[in-house]
């Protein structure tokens, strides 16, 4: 008999944490793991899903300017946000049941409760102790705040989704994956958006073309875009918050919402007693395979130092680990050529390098780019762009980066990722023939 109660202990119910308890588990493993609030983690409960289901919801309002063109005649619709909002909640916990059902037919002992770690193969939950012969910490993220007078009157995120009615005024500081999306989200629901950020484009560390057009069409959307500033001080004033940039301005709004960056969620684990080493970002620093500077303790997704906090990306290292300790894999998560999407409105779509990375890795690069008014918009009023961009290398002629931004922009991203990843050319994509009329199209004509 084993010296320990489980294999594996998992802290964290999140993506990461339940794809690498259940391979464990489907691998023979004795599995345990423990999540102190709800599973599904930031995903399922408080990013993708939800903050996906709020876009949809928050576009059709745009849809009915165009629909008159068609010949359509629709009345002026009225939002209930408690129903859509009860419509979602509904959702999530749909997904959660199914997060526990998926653990408890693999055998996963699922425990309710916060972990800490109190020594390099014992984990108390709650006030009981476990002991494993390997424990991984999975705890994922959590919104960061400014440190400001007044921070306490902002919200995160995390609050968007508990919001009882819609605000009239919004004002967002940030403008990475976070900022642009909720400033979307709410200017498409017809609140008065304000986004605030420090840089003078949106989006940074994402192509500069993309970044600029971004930018333009968010503007053309409503959106009253402030960059080079940042929130100075927040009053409250009444039902309403007093807010002064950096740059003079003030805005009154109804709500103040923080899109300033997460950070691990690690508190309160144990980590500093056992000597677990983190970064000056609190990211826990892990080998490639995911061993922390403490053997026999893990650490992957969002709270871990690995190059992407995407849900696929944590999937996947889950499963990439479970197959290194249950059945001596010695492979290693692939990081090249991950696509990724931001769902502001316009979306954007990514994979591979920007033009500015091409470049700095030495490649001389070849640069195809497209603008263009989709056909559905064309019969109407409406000016509504997309942007594509392709980066090849010279030498070469394989493809390093393909960006876009306009309408489907992730659904049809996913598709040239395969083509990235299995090395495809500029030639590659010369020799397709589209499928027109689409958008899609213009990926494989671009001369």
């Amino acid at each position: 008999m084993s010296q320990y109660d489980f294999d594996l202990l998992t802290i964290g119910g999140g993506s990461g944490g339940v794809r690498a308890s259940r391979w464990a588990a489907g691998l023979g493993a004795r599995v345990a793991i423990c999540e102190e609030s709800r599973y599904g983690g930031t995903c399922v409960l408080r990013g993708c899903i939800p903050k996906k289901l709020m876009l949809v919801g928050s576009e059709f309002p745009a849809h009915l300017k165009y629909f008159s063109s068609y010949g359509w005649s629709v009345d002026s619709p009225d939002l209930n946000w408690s129903a859509q909002k009860e419509a979602r909640d509904k959702e999530l916990s749909r997904l959660e049941g199914i997060y526990e059902n998926l653990l408890s037919k693999k055998g996963v002992k699922v425990l309710k409760g916060h972990g800490k770690i109190t020594s390099p193969h014992t984990v108390e939950v709650d006030g009981k102790k476990y002991t494993a012969r390997f424990i991984l910490i999975a705890v994922g993220g959590q919104p960061s705040l400014l440190d400001i007078p007044g921070a306490e009157w902002a919200i995160t995120s995390d609050d968007v989704f508990e919001m009882t009615e819609k605000p009239d005024s919004v004002l967002v500081m940030g403008s990475g994956y976070i900022g642009v999306e909720f400033a979307s989200i709410f200017n498409g629901f017809g609140t008065k958006v304000s986004l605030i950020f420090r840089k003078d484009k949106v989006l940074r560390g994402f192509d500069q073309d993309v970044r600029s057009f971004l930018q333009e069409e968010m503007i053309k959307n409503g959106v009253d875009v402030i960059p080079n500033n940042t929130i100075e001080k927040i009053v409250k004033k009444g039902e309403q918050f007093e807010v002064s940039l950096s740059g003079g301005e003030v805005k009154t709004v109804d709500k103040v919402l923080f899109a300033t960056g997460r950070k691990p969620k690690i508190k309160g684990l144990g980590l500093e007693s056992l000597g677990v080493k983190t970064n000056a970002q609190g990211e826990i620093e892990v080998n490639d395979y995911f061993e922390t500077s403490v053997k026999d303790i893990y650490a992957l997704g969002d709270c871990a130092n690995t190059p992407y906090q995407l849900t696929p990306v944590a999937t996947a290292e889950g499963m990439a680990l479970a197959e290194h300790l249950f059945s001596g894999s010695t492979r290693k998560v692939d990081y090249q050529f991950i696509p990724t999407a931001v769902f502001s409105q316009p979306p954007v779509a990514v994979v591979g390098l920007t033009e500015e990375q091409a470049v700095e890795k030495g490649h001389t690069v070849s640069v195809y780019t497209s603008r263009f008014r989709p056909l559905k918009y064309t019969v109407t009023s409406i000016d509504k762009k997309t942007f594509m961009k392709i980066i090849v290398d010279k030498k070469t002629d394989k493809v390093l980066g393909v960006h876009m931004a306009g309408d489907d922009a992730p659904e049809i991203m996913q598709g040239i990722a395969v083509a990235l990843k299995v090395g495809a050319t500029k030639s590659d994509f010369d020799k397709t023939i589209g499928i027109h009329p689409t958008s899609a199209e213009e990926f494989v004509t671009m001369r």
